[in-house]
């Protein structure tokens, strides 16, 4: 998102769109190799869109990767090791895939049975497609986040708070990106900004912490 002449912040709201993608796996060697040359986009949707689509019930296994290789490999070691991977923990997302590959032939090197082990349901891998439009929404001065953020639907939260790092050129969520680009200095609230990781919550769970995070900076009552 790039301000504008007036500096305004115009709320944008989104959607994540699943694409089939025709690539399964049923066996971890497989799996292996289609993450090796799977589009980062579907790397993204595996990672970051069971939040607009929640998919699994357990939030211990908060990406894709993770709940399959434990409710259908049944392997919970590898399971663990890929659940407590964090998107924010690198550069970009082919990095990611790098760490994910390398869990991944580790394990199949610790434990030689999952080479012919064949999952109850195959992986799917799936393509995303982000779809935006204007949620019809902007204020004009940064003491309104304290307002605004409470009712933020929690796509615009996704859109804003987690979909830019992937937009900005460092990685900034849309808010810090505002608030760098406005005459006064905002620099402790980009900070505390910065300290809110996303992964591990959901989504009304990050849109609480980014309100009392507002309201704390510039007083006021979470609405």
């Amino acid at each position: 998102m790039e301000p504008d002449d007036t500096h305004s912040f115009a709320i944008k709201d989104c959607a994540l769109l699943a694409l089939a993608t025709g690539r399964r796996a049923a066996m971890l060697p497989e799996f292996l190799t289609l993450l090796q040359s799977a589009d980062t986009a579907s790397i993204y949707y595996h990672f970051w869109g069971n939040l607009l689509n929640p998919r699994f019930e357990e939030r211990e296994y908060n990406n894709d990767f993770a709940a399959w290789t434990r409710h259908h490999l049944h392997d919970a070691v590898l399971a663990e090791r890929l659940a407590v991977v964090d998107p924010l923990d690198f550069a970009d997302l082919e990095q990611m895939r790098t760490a994910l590959v390398d869990l991944v032939e580790e394990r199949l090197e610790q434990a030689t049975y999952l080479s012919w082990l064949r999952a109850d349901e195959p992986f799917e891998f799936i393509h995303s497609q982000i779809v935006v439009f204007d949620a019809d929404k902007c204020i004009e001065q940064p003491v309104q986040l304290v307002e605004l953020s409470g009712g933020l639907s929690t796509s615009s939260v996704f859109y804003h708070f987690i979909d830019a790092r992937r937009r900005t050129p460092d990685g900034r969520d849309d808010f810090s990106l505002w608030l760098a680009n406005l005459p006064d200095d905002y620099s402790d609230l980009c900070q505390r900004l910065a300290n809110v990781d996303p992964y591990f919550s959901s989504l009304s769970e990050l849109r609480k912490a980014l309100a009392n995070t507002f309201a704390d900076y510039f007083g006021g009552t979470v609405q």
